[in-house]
């Protein structure tokens, strides 16, 4: 690789990790391919940190140990694409076993941290790999409060900065582009995804999109009302008790449709549960819901219409009832009060008590344009140059509803006009018994990234991914994820076994 003059600023911060720790690197060459990087011409920002790091165990600054990392060429650097940007980006390249891919990584919540897990992940996997702050520090909601450019940093912008340095890196670094780059997140990341598909459709050939908090505006509205709901009596809330009656009023409804009773409901938006059935004095049941806990569990299931828009805002499924405490908990939701209080509202002192459904439902959609929110359909030029989004959401979600993504998938083929059209470039696996990207009664284990490989490289779609479920550090349970629409019905043989299961049209 061409030699690049090192400056005195680089050399400074160049460093050699060890297994030690970090010390300073006299052996590292002026000409090192790492020690030469450098952003792309034009782009403004600068490159904060180089590093070569030996294989064994990492600990990034601020983060937890990482085991077992290969070698790789680290690079901090900050991006700053217009004047109140400060996004910082991590890129890290393998010394050694490239894949010739690049793979960007998601965040969670507010986003306001590198994903090191993720990004040690990826490069385990043979990647280089690349994560963002998204353009501030911390998870709190409060760096938007009077800073508009911040939100569209968080929003899309910098993911998109960071994609397209770590691209260059890439490019200098192995003096030849990578072969197909791919995106994997899940929560936000996963809106992160859907955000480069519907802005950036050049970014990425490839995208893994789970459990996407794609109406960000509308999580955040349902979230303030069922707390309204949860909090309307005394009696109103749903304590630990009440929520496991619920759980099990649903599974003794609609746990059984798939051919067994397995803990698991395959199909909710097909479950016809009614929470009044477990109100006390309506059964004689022991376990029982006062009138109030009745109103609170609907409000959670229910899904009322944004008067502005005219469309639904989806609410919890049966068999969630577990991780309710997420809405319905002692506090609200703080990412919902953190939106309205500091994007929506802009006052730091704003509280959720004075949220109205009718009024502030539709001016956080119409204030946020689809900046932080991922909703727009038209994916045809994401399509268009071959791309390939492969989105999935578990059932037993009680944070972001997974009522939003075949929402948007059914929007995606209306924008279309062809749903054969859109399986050629859009796959969505619901999966059931999943709680928020992991964890759950379900088969909740699964890698997508494989899958979207075959698919991109290979031509090959998938119509079904295999996944299982861990249980004291071994698997107990084997599902196949099918591909929407099509749901798991179970045949014959042992219940815990994906051989007994076949997809079927619900």
């Amino acid at each position: 690789m061409m030699s690049l003059r090192r400056s005195h600023r680089a050399a400074a911060l160049t460093t050699l990790v060890v297994a030690g720790g970090l010390l300073p690197a006299p052996s590292l060459a002026a000409d090192s391919p790492c020690d030469a990087l450098r952003l792309p011409a034009g782009m403004q920002g600068e490159i904060l940190q180089r590093q070569v790091v030996s294989a064994g165990a990492f600990q990034p600054e601020g983060g937890a140990a990482l085991q077992g990392l290969p070698a790789f060429c680290r690079v901090v650097a900050a991006l700053h694409p217009v004047p109140q940007s400060d996004i910082r980006i991590e890129v890290w390249l393998p010394l050694a076993g490239w894949n010739s891919r690049f793979l960007g990584v998601g965040n969670g919540g507010f986003s306001g941290s590198i994903s090191y897990a993720a990004l040690a992940d990826g490069l385990k996997r043979g990647y280089a790999t690349a994560s963002t702050n998204t353009g501030h520090e911390g998870g709190s909601g409060r760096f938007a409060l009077g800073q508009p450019q911040k939100v569209i940093d968080f929003g899309y912008r910098a993911v998109h900065e960071m994609t397209g340095a770590a691209k260059h890196l890439v490019r200098q670094f192995y003096q030849r582009a990578a072969r197909h780059a791919y995106w994997n997140g899940c929560s936000a990341g996963g809106r992160q995804g859907l955000q480069s598909a519907q802005r950036y459709p050049q970014d990425y050939d490839g995208i893994v999109a789970g459990a996407p908090a794609l109406d960000w505006t509308g999580r955040a509205s349902s979230a303030l009302r069922v707390a309204a709901a949860a909090r309307a009596t005394n009696d109103a809330a749903l304590d630990a008790a009440a929520l496991n009656t619920l759980r099990a009023g649903a599974l003794a409804a609609c746990d059984a449709a798939d051919g067994v009773a397995d803990g698991v409901i395959a199909d909710p938006p097909h479950c016809r549960f009614d929470p009044g059935v477990l109100q006390c004095g309506a059964g004689g049941a022991a376990a029982c819901l006062s009138p109030a806990q009745v109103a609170t569990a609907r409000a959670i299931y229910s899904s009322p219409v944004n008067p502005a828009t005219g469309r639904s805002i989806t609410g919890l499924f049966p068999g969630s009832e577990a991780g309710w405490s997420t809405w319905a908990g002692v506090a609200p939701f703080g990412t919902a009060v953190d939106h309205f209080r500091y994007i929506v509202k802009g006052d730091a002192n704003w509280s959720p008590v004075a949220f109205d459904f009718d009024r502030d439902a539709p001016l956080a959609e119409s204030q946020d344009a689809n900046t932080i929110n991922a909703m727009n359909p038209d994916l045809r030029a994401f399509f268009r140059r071959g791309g390939k989004l492969i989105q999935y959401h578990g059932w037993s979600d009680p944070q972001i509803s997974p009522g939003a993504s075949p929402q948007y998938y059914e929007s995606v083929v209306q924008r279309i006009g062809s749903l054969e059209a859109v399986k050629r470039s859009h796959r969505l696996f619901m999966v059931p018994g999943m709680a928020h990207c992991a964890g759950g009664d379900g088969a909740d284990r699964f890698d997508m990234l494989p899958a979207l490989e075959n698919w991109v490289e290979r031509g090959i779609a998938p119509e079904q991914v295999p996944a299982r479920r861990e249980r004291e550090g071994r698997v107990d349970r084997t599902r196949p994820l099918c591909a929407y629409p099509a749901v798991p019905q179970y045949m014959q043989g042992n219940a815990d076994d994906a051989g007994s299961f076949r997809c079927v049209m619900p």
